[in-house]
């Protein structure tokens, strides 16, 4: 049975990590202000603000600040402040046992993806696919907030994952799953293939999205993922936007899914919003979910915190 985190509540500890890419230390404040403005408390990490090339410190730095924040009583949510790069260089530094018998929510996207799928798998918590610290600004919409907020604090089920309106979620290939939830950022996913971190689909629902990738490179990233079996492997599949990515040789990422998704014949729905696009809908990794492609719905049957 999965672990669930403590619900976060107004004046709760929010600590803040950066554990890949670095983030400009004047962001930082002012989105820490933002999330103070809300009524929550905020403590940042030792190494939050360091800068080593196009890394957030040593993996070893950022690997500390994570398991700090794990080992803070005081801390009820683990909110990355930004994705990038370098996330999977603190893997083999965690605490994993320690993790599990002191589960927080963590949110992200991008790069922080393949942590929330480890931290799923080694750890047994459900993690959430939602906010970084990079979003929370007044031009944030409202639609993102309650999305997050509703995950972190609400432990009512079932609960629809709704596109915004005028975004409907699509069907492309008939037919209905129930399984664990699991992924993310697609590039992040490849780049742990043959890592003893790399995603396991087994039985679960794949979910996958990307950011700024020309199709062809989408394409050979989708291939790696369906050589190594991760496709066979899932009971169902959604598809995620592919935000800012552009078309190569006449295809596009709509081209993609059905001349490369929808031949694997599992239930499979498309065009969720969520991850590096506008709208950011908040996914439990490690849940018990329902995917029903007949009606394009998706359905969270298990929540993603305690009480």
């Amino acid at each position: 049975m999965a672990i669930k985190p403590l619900a976060l509540q107004q004046g709760d500890t929010v600590g803040i990590v950066t554990l890949g890419s670095p983030l400009a230390p004047e962001t930082i404040n002012a989105r820490v202000a933002y999330l103070r403005s809300m009524g929550l408390n905020v403590i940042l990490g030792r190494y939050a603000f360091e800068e080593n090339g196009f890394l957030a410190g040593t993996d070893r730095q950022r690997a500390e600040d994570l398991m700090d924040m794990f080992a803070n009583d005081s801390v009820r949510l683990i909110l990355p402040s930004r994705g990038g790069v370098g996330v999977e260089g603190i893997l083999p530094f965690l605490d994993y046992s320690f993790i599990r018998r002191h589960p927080k929510i963590v949110s992200g996207y991008s790069d922080i993806t393949v942590l929330l799928n480890v931290l799923s798998q080694l750890s047994g918590i459900i993690t959430l696919h939602s906010l970084l610290l990079l979003d929370f600004k007044p031009e944030t919409p409202p639609y993102n907030f309650e999305q997050f907020f509703t995950a972190t604090s609400s432990n009512k089920v079932p609960r629809a994952i709704d596109n915004p309106p005028g975004k409907p979620l699509v069907g492309k290939v008939p037919g209905s799953a129930t399984g664990t939830l699991v992924g993310g950022n697609l590039t992040s996913f490849v780049g742990s293939l043959g890592t003893p971190f790399e995603i396991d689909t087994k039985g679960k629902i794949l979910f996958l999205e990307e950011v700024h990738e020309p199709v062809n490179t989408v394409y050979r990233y989708l291939l790696q993922l369906s050589l190594a079996g991760k496709f066979k492997d899932c009971v169902g599949i959604i598809m995620g936007e592919c935000t800012g990515c552009q078309d190569a040789y006449g295809q596009t990422y709509e081209d993609l899914i059905e001349d490369y998704i929808v031949p694997f014949g599992k239930p499979l729905i498309a065009d969720l919003a969520t991850g590096h696009g506008i709208y950011k809908a908040a996914l439990p990794i490690g849940a018990l979910v329902n995917m029903n492609a007949n009606n394009g719905t998706i359905t969270i049957l298990e929540p993603a915190i305690r009480y």
